[in-house]
């Protein structure tokens, strides 16, 4: 079992999908990371972006043997790959609650903040994929997070108290 972490600007008690938006980079979907500092930077933003709520870490046990057991229809990525940056880019221009993808449960690696502006640079033809791959690499540590798209995958989360 691993722990996980949700960022936000409210504490989370019930998982309610209908909350998260689409165009997210891996989709409409329930994001969370194994790095509690990284969760509370995320809370930090959203928290700001909103002007609403307090910055919140929310916890929740995940056991990881359920991305390997074939319960769950599960994509990992191990690297920011051409694969990767196709994968974002295709859920970012998704707009719509219709999922580009069929997967239960991604994990791979968190994009860097000018996602957007890079993006944009890219669809323009102003950048190439190796390009666009190396600007969203995450600058520091390695980061890593969860996404978890549908009831399905939400049930194998369980909250905890910090």
């Amino acid at each position: 079992m691993i722990t996980l972490y949700h960022g936000s600007n409210v504490g989370i008690d019930h998982i309610d999908l209908s909350f998260c938006k689409p165009g997210k980079d891996f989709g409409q979907g329930f994001y969370l990371n194994p790095d509690k500092d990284q969760a509370m930077l995320m809370a930090q933003r959203t928290t700001k972006v909103l002007a609403n709520g307090k910055p919140t870490v929310t916890p929740f046990l995940f056991d990881e043997r359920i991305l390997t057991n074939n319960e769950l229809k599960v994509k990992m990525f191990d690297n920011y790959t051409e694969e990767w940056a196709h994968f974002v880019v295709a859920n970012r221009h998704n707009t719509t609650t219709t999922p580009t993808h069929r997967y239960d449960i991604v994990v791979e690696p968190i994009a860097d903040d000018t996602v957007g502006v890079q993006l944009r640079l890219y669809n323009r033809g102003y950048i190439d994929i190796s390009t666009l791959i190396k600007e969203l690499t995450f600058r520091g540590s390695r980061a890593i997070q969860y996404f978890f798209a549908n009831e399905r995958a939400i049930a194998t989360l369980r909250k905890i108290d910090l």
